[in-house]
């Protein structure tokens, strides 16, 4: 990798994800951010919308020149990446990192490698095209590969997790407005959330022939961000075999540690970690994941993604502190 930076775009700069990108990319040693755009706010400063960024930036939103740079994230709504992809010449060298739903499933036609790192490292570091994992996928799927890739998934998958109110985007809505949400739980789209067919893709190519269940129930959380999952399914093993399964799969990983400690969200909100606790009940092996929806469900993991199609070392740009107190 030459020491010229990398010139980055983002389409669709106005939501959360947009503004976690924003935030990490311009700390970033390695990257030039050149161009926001927004339909929405063309021409206005890039802080009258993601205004924690006042002093910080003095860009503004605008159309892309896509001659003058070399990735482009992709953070506009689930269905308009598919159409900017089919409307849009883009230059040989641009590569393409997408953070919606759109090419994260596998079909003939489909170009995109999926950018869960703890599984493709090795495609991603290779490819041109990606194509982000959702949220909750994220923290299920670095809670179970583990298991999968040692061909233990031997039984149906228990899988509760609590999001954030951020998990809901940045357009209001009555379950996003405060007087709602505030004290507040409810569950939603109980056992056919849409990332199921992501996390079953992986953990299929993980362990060849699965044909358990996997039984998830979403929960709209009173907080901003962050998910909490915990898992439980069957497990011959011991406590400290499956420690030793998660310790060896994970070592080479270095944002996915492995606690000897019952976490809590806040260890992880506002970093691209994910924090793994394993507890034996009788013959349940229950798993905690923890991360932020924001980073390591989104903008996080897409920075990492980038490092790696760019030859950077993963974690550059990604030492961020958690908001733990």
């Amino acid at each position: 990798m030459s020491k010229t930076k990398i010139r980055v775009g983002i389409i669709g700069g106005a939501g959360y994800t947009a503004g976690e990108l924003v935030r990490i990319l311009l700390c970033h040693p390695n990257a030039e951010l050149k161009y926001i755009q927004s339909s929405s706010n063309n021409g206005q400063p890039v802080s009258s919308v993601h205004r924690d960024l006042f002093g910080e930036t003095d860009l503004v939103f605008s159309e892309i020149d896509l001659q003058d740079v070399d990735v482009l994230f992709l953070c506009s709504g689930h269905g308009k990446s598919i159409e900017f992809m089919s409307r849009t010449t883009l230059p040989g060298n641009v590569k393409i990192i997408d953070l919606s739903h759109d090419f994260r499933l596998k079909r003939a036609e489909n170009d995109f490698v999926y950018g869960l790192p703890e599984l493709n490292r090795k495609a991603i570091s290779s490819s041109a095209r990606i194509a982000n994992p959702g949220c909750f996928a994220t923290g299920i799927q670095l809670a179970l590969l583990p298991l999968a890739a040692a061909g233990l998934i031997q039984d149906n998958l228990h899988v509760h997790a609590i999001t954030g109110s951020t998990g809901a985007g940045q357009e209001p809505s009555k379950i996003s407005h405060f007087s709602w949400r505030d004290n507040n739980l409810s569950v939603y789209k109980a056992f056919e959330h849409q990332h199921l067919g992501e996390i079953r893709q992986s953990l299929e190519q993980a362990q060849p022939g699965l044909s358990h269940e996997l039984f998830f129930i979403p929960v709209r959380g009173n907080h901003t961000r962050g998910i909490f999952t915990t898992i439980h399914t069957s497990f011959d093993g011991t406590l400290a075999d499956a420690c030793q399964i998660y310790e060896s799969f994970y070592k080479a990983h270095p944002f996915v540690h492995l606690t000897d400690e019952n976490p809590d969200l806040k260890q992880v909100v506002n970093t691209n970690k994910c924090l793994l606790y394993l507890e034996k009940h009788g013959s349940q092996l229950m798993i905690i994941s923890c991360i932020d929806n924001l980073l390591k469900g989104a903008s996080g993991q897409a920075v990492q993604n980038m490092n790696l199609m760019f030859g950077l070392e993963e974690t550059t740009g990604l030492y961020l502190k958690a908001s733990a107190f």
